[in-house]
């Protein structure tokens, strides 16, 4: 790291029935990135708050260094403490946050920053399992609840649990590229980038006894992505029929082929941006998109940049 480079403040917000292993997410995922975050722990008033294990957890911090926070996560709390409202001790907690301050919600914590009006008219996720809870409590938010998270700029919704790691490293990858990002997931031992959402941890009829997983098909598609690999061509790799193996696919990965593809082939496109000094119309190639104006409409589409200022961003900030 530079020493120029300012270390960022992340504050997590314990709340009572903090679930005890979303709350060590983000000092395990940012305390692996070599000293560029720190983390500091807190609850509304300073005092203990009560896990959904059978303690209690003490914190060195009360609510004023949410007002010194870059980032504030907001670790999830048991089913059973979800409300139409929050207390005012929580509201007022959430008011000293910085309004240029990125907000992060793991799981049910997403209906805390409902129930204060900051997903008001957003896009948002939360754990599968509580999909019709949050749409009948708060309809204005346009729920996504197949993803592991949204990025909706300042504010980012997770969905249950361990997508709590899928978004933090995902900060780490704005911040710093994926060569950092991926440097703490291996520290971590965690994949870097999970395939699809959490659509494919919804409770669904078990496969008939020998099915096949279409796992194999994955990797070998990931080794040819610069070839114009078609349906036909991964059903056949799988030994499949088309509708089977689309079928199969979209159970297990959350996303239909096509759309996974275009995925993993943005996701590498990012890797050489930062780390090369290909022409876009090479990295197009290089990845599977016919041309380097394909490239740039999908990466647009998925991260709302062009290729040049995601490689100046990133590349820069690598370089730093």
């Amino acid at each position: 790291m530079s020493e120029v480079e300012r270390v960022q403040r992340v504050v997590v917000l314990a709340l009572d029935g903090v679930y005890p292993f979303e709350l060590g997410i983000p000092s395990r995922i940012f305390g692996a990135a070599g000293g560029r975050y720190e983390v500091l722990t807190c609850t509304v008033d300073g005092r203990p708050v009560r896990s959904n294990a059978d303690f209690s957890i003490t914190v060195d911090h009360g609510p004023e260094v949410l007002a010194t926070a870059d980032t504030v996560v907001i670790a999830s709390i048991a089913p059973n403490r979800v409300t139409a409202g929050v207390p005012d001790e929580v509201r007022a907690a959430l008011a000293l946050i910085r309004p240029d301050a990125r907000i992060v919600s793991i799981c049910t914590s997403a209906f805390v920053l409902a129930a204060v009006g900051l997903l008001d008219g957003r896009r948002a996720t939360t754990h599968w399992h509580l999909t019709d809870l949050f749409r009948r409590m708060y309809p204005h938010v346009a729920l996504d609840p197949d993803v592991l998270f949204v990025d909706e700029g300042r504010i980012l919704t997770s969905a249950g649990a361990a997508a709590g790691i899928d978004v933090c490293l995902h900060l780490v990858r704005e911040d710093h590229g994926s060569e950092l990002a991926n440097f703490v997931a291996r520290c971590c031992v965690v994949p870097p980038f999970r395939d699809g959402g959490q659509a494919q941890y919804i409770e669904q009829p078990v496969p008939e006894q020998g099915a096949a997983s279409t796992a194999a098909t994955r990797a070998w598609a990931l080794e040819r992505l610069e070839e114009a690999l078609t349906l036909a061509d991964l059903a056949g790799h799988a030994r499949m029929s088309l509708r089977t193996f689309a079928r199969r696919f979209s159970d297990e990965v959350g996303l239909s082929p096509g759309r996974w593809l275009i995925q993993q082939r943005v996701a590498r496109a990012r890797r050489l941006l930062e780390a090369s000094d290909l022409s876009v119309d090479q990295i197009a190639g290089q990845v599977g998109f016919a041309t380097g104006a394909s490239l740039r409409q999908h990466l647009h589409a998925s991260i709302g940049v062009s290729p040049q200022a995601y490689r100046r961003t990133f590349q820069t900030a690598a370089a730093r």
